[in-house]
Parts: structure tokens; sequence; C-alpha cells
């Protein structure tokens, strides 16, 4: 399948880039950097030079693509209004691939933070009730969602906080205890979705791979780890065992403002729509691979 791949030098971009390709699938992957444009050549990906919000620098190659595959994400200010603007293009796209009679898949990546708290198991059915600081992902989901009816398979991946290499908040989690110290947001009783960076990606391969899959699919580990023990487990595994420091919500808020709230959720997560695909992680938990982590963290900033 000829896939049109967003992020694909991103975290959870660069591993469905690995996993699709394994799989044997043809890849346009839509980069910002000429220098990794070329790199990836070498690995038999076609790369574009291009903006998310500018459709005229990729949109040609899209539409010779029988799925498109959303995983960037601009971390700017305007994060959320060049989301909206990508999806508009990329769905107009797809729009113009199924008028010409060409089937064609849309994948959006969300998140699990969309959920809320979710007091409870929430499968890919529970009602989300977002915090402000991803209140506008919802929405996109919808746009997403909508056009299923249209002749657009469309998908949407929500995965919990991705862990695996040296990125991500479990990273830096990492990170900060080899520097010597953890700050927890919160009273660090509160859950969090985790997944690991192979696994997720194996589910988009997945979700590309089944015609019939279509909706939303959440990804995560299922180990319902706390986040005091998932740093607590870290912490064990470090040099000099780092000083653990409890922010209070409000302190935090005052320093990272809604994100603050994002990283104190409490959500016990069910991927039930995931796991009715074959699909399984082979990793269950952070605590338990801490010294695994640590290495490929290592590994992956040595290389770097």
């Amino acid at each position: 399948m000829r896939i049109f791949l967003t992020g694909a030098t991103g975290y959870v971009g660069s591993a469905v880039l690995d996993a699709v390709v394994r799989a044997g699938h043809q890849v346009t992957a839509l980069v910002r950097d000429p220098e990794r444009a070329h790199r990836m050549g070498h690995r038999g990906v076609e790369a574009v030079v291009g903006e998310l919000s500018k459709d005229k620098t990729y949109a040609a190659k899209a539409a010779a693509c029988e799925a498109i595959v959303h995983t960037a994400f601009d971390a700017s200010k305007r994060g959320s209004k060049v989301d909206r603007q990508a999806i508009d293009n990329l769905l107009a796209i797809a729009a113009r691939r199924v008028a010409e009679g060409h089937p064609t898949t849309f994948v959006y990546t969300s998140g699990t933070w969309v959920l809320g708290d979710t007091q409870g198991q929430a499968k890919e059915d529970f009602v989300p009730h977002p915090p402000a600081h991803v209140s506008w992902r919802l929405e996109h989901e919808r746009l997403v969602l909508d056009r299923a009816g249209t002749g657009i398979r469309t998908v949407v991946v929500r995965p919990g906080i991705v862990y695996g290499g040296s990125r991500g908040i479990i990273g830096d989690l990492l990170k900060d205890a080899l520097n010597g110290l953890v700050r927890i947001v919160g009273d660090g009783r509160n859950h969090w979705p985790c997944i690991y960076d192979r696994d997720l990606a194996d589910l988009y391969a997945r979700v590309i791979a089944q015609p019939d899959a279509g909706g939303i699919f959440h990804a995560n580990d299922e180990a319902d780890e706390r986040v005091g023990d998932i740093v607590e487990a870290i912490a064990r595994h470090a040099k000099m065992p780092p000083d653990v420091r409890r922010v209070p919500i409000a302190e935090a808020r005052t320093k990272m403002g809604s994100y603050a709230d994002a990283l104190a959720l409490d959500q016990i997560v069910r991927s039930d729509r995931a796991r009715a695909l074959g699909w399984s992680p082979t990793i269950h938990s952070v605590s338990a691979n801490v010294p695994r982590l640590l290495e490929e963290f290592r590994n992956t900033r040595e290389a770097a």
C-alpha cells in the first residue's frame, strides 16, 4: 500500500514509519528539514519537504497514496490551528481521491488525555470530557469521524503516554532521574495509561492494513500504573537515588499552565477495539522494564 505520513521524524511518527516500512508499504513522508529528507532516501522512503498548513507543498504526493496517516503536531502556540488546517487539507485530498473512485483511508492521531479523568475504566465508547489543555482535540476527532459516511475510511488513534527511546514524558522522567531531581505534579497517586512506542506503531500498521477497521482505537498497555510507582521504579535503577519532589497542582499551574492539569489526570483506559484487531502490546509496564528503558534512553541519546 502507498502511505502518506506526516510527522515521520516525530516521536510517534518515526515509530510508525519503522513499522509500515517493515510491513512492506511504500511510504511518502512529509518533513520540514531537507537534511532529514535526504537521510530518509537511504531507507527507501520518499520524502517531501513542506509544511502542514501549506498543502501546495505536498498535495500531489498525498493524492497518490491509498492511506494518509497524520501523526505530526506543531508544538508552537499555533499548534491547534495548524492541526486543524492539516486535517482540512488532508481530508480534502482524501475526498478528491474518493470522488475519482480511489478508496482512501485517513488516520488521525489524538490521545487519551482527551478522555479527561475517567473515574473507572474508559473504553473507546467512553464519553470524553477533556481538560483545557487538549479540549480542541475533541472537535478535531469529530471532523475526522464525521467523514466516515462519505467513502473515506476514517480512524482516530488515541495513544496513552508513549515510552521508549529518549523522547516523551517518560523519557523526561528518565532524564530527570539521571540528573538527580524528579518532580511529580500532584501526589502521584493518579494513574497514567502508557504505551511502548513500537507497540503503538504496530497498532497503526494493523489499522492501516485491515480494510474494515474504522472509528476510535485506544492504545495503552493496561498496566494501570500510578505515577508515583513509575517514578519510584525509575529512582531504584538510577546510579544515585534522585530527589523526588511532589509539586502541588496549584503551584504547578503557575509554572506549566494547563499542561499541569493534563499531567495530573487519573485515567484507567482499555483498548478493547484495538485488541479485537489481534493487537497486543509486547511490553506491559513501565515500572517492570526500567532497565531496558534506561538502556534505550542512553543508546538513543548517544546516537543523536
